[in-house]
């Protein structure tokens, strides 16, 4: 048997209702008391008894993710961020794929709070603005990205249009004025809380401050499903066949940047020298590539941690409910080689 909850309060030298006032995250407990029963949970490697704690409390201590897909490293790392935040709350997390499709997107919010959920952070590609109401679940429900706004439930999300701005500021400012942007999604041009048409909005506003002309010639589509390493590097490749003159590249992403960047060694174009890059997410691997590539971060851990904050209060909270709120954490802009700037940021 693994250690129970009287070992646990045998150790930090307190009671085992104490003990399960930690456990329960109960406010009332004196921080010197709680960081006693933290330290003898992690000596012990105690686990609490879900089953046991969910029938005496209506909550399981485990909550739900849902994105479009593992495989794209945004949402990998998201999900990692997610878990490590529920950790240090006491909760566990299931992750769910919906593959970026309506019917699962749909799935997963009508089943957000099953018996074994307290409550789910969900990030739909699919479903859109006409779909808000479909939001107003029985559980606790926290909304993840930019598809839907105004809904009636918390949603977190980032500043993509003001983030792609500085993003191409960031490439004017090292005296670029051909600037290309790969990731464009002209399938939905017309939908305005489009993560892609946030963000070619930003660039925009930056060309038209520094006044730049628009060139439509510069704007390369990738298609949600081309939002990888080959969509970027089958955009550059043709803007090179083409003849088109360009002195930059911002990637709507860095998965898109990746590609990019092995696009311009494969033409025989340097980075920065010829070519300086920029993407967004700054997911692992933009530090490690050859040359390591700027890019925008967007507050991925934060977004986490707000979000398990968020629907932990939603889970907690009795009697009528209060509003729906947003919440935007900051963004930063990461120098690094792709724009000439040394060293790991």
């Amino acid at each position: 048997m693994g250690p129970t909850l009287h070992d646990v309060a045998r150790v930090a030298g307190v009671s085992i209702k104490t003990v399960s006032n930690v456990i329960n995250d109960y406010p009332h407990v004196r921080p010197g008391t709680r960081e006693r029963v933290n330290l003898a949970i992690a000596e012990l490697d105690y686990r609490p008894n879900l089953s046991a704690r969910g029938l005496r409390s209506g909550r399981t201590g485990v909550i739900g993710l849902a994105v479009p897909s593992l495989r794209e490293n945004y949402f990998a790392e998201l999900a990692d961020a997610v878990i490590r935040a529920a950790e240090k709350r006491g909760l566990g997390v299931m992750v769910e794929q919906t593959g970026g499709q309506r019917d699962a997107e749909m799935r997963a919010v009508s089943r957000s709070r099953p018996r074994f959920l307290d409550g789910l952070l969900f990030s739909p590609v699919s479903l859109g603005q006409e779909d808000a109401e479909l939001l107003a679940v029985d559980g606790p429900l926290v909304l993840l990205g930019e598809r839907i706004f105004g809904g009636p439930t918390d949603h977190v999300t980032m500043h993509n249009m003001s983030s792609a701005q500085a993003a191409t500021e960031h490439l004017i400012e090292i005296g670029r004025r051909r600037i290309a942007l790969i990731g464009a999604d002209p399938r939905h041009r017309d939908d305005e809380a489009n993560s892609a048409n946030l963000r070619l909005r930003g660039y925009r506003r930056a060309l038209e401050q520094a006044g730049i002309p628009f060139d439509p010639l510069l704007v390369r589509p990738a298609v949600m499903s081309d939002w990888n390493r080959a969509g970027g590097a089958a955009a550059t490749h043709r803007m090179v066949k083409e003849g088109v003159d360009f002195d930059a590249v911002f990637a709507l992403t860095d998965t898109l940047g990746l590609g990019v960047l092995r696009a311009l060694g494969e033409e025989g174009l340097r980075v920065p020298e010829d070519v300086a890059v920029i993407g967004f997410d700054n997911i692992d691997e933009s530090t490690y590539s050859v040359p390591s590539m700027s890019t925008i971060d967007p507050g991925r851990d934060e977004i986490a941690a707000i979000a398990v904050d968020r629907l932990i209060e939603r889970i907690k909270e009795k009697g009528d409910r209060r509003p729906p709120e947003t919440y935007k954490p900051d963004f930063r802009v990461v120098r690094r080689e792709s724009t000439g700037f040394r060293g790991v940021d």
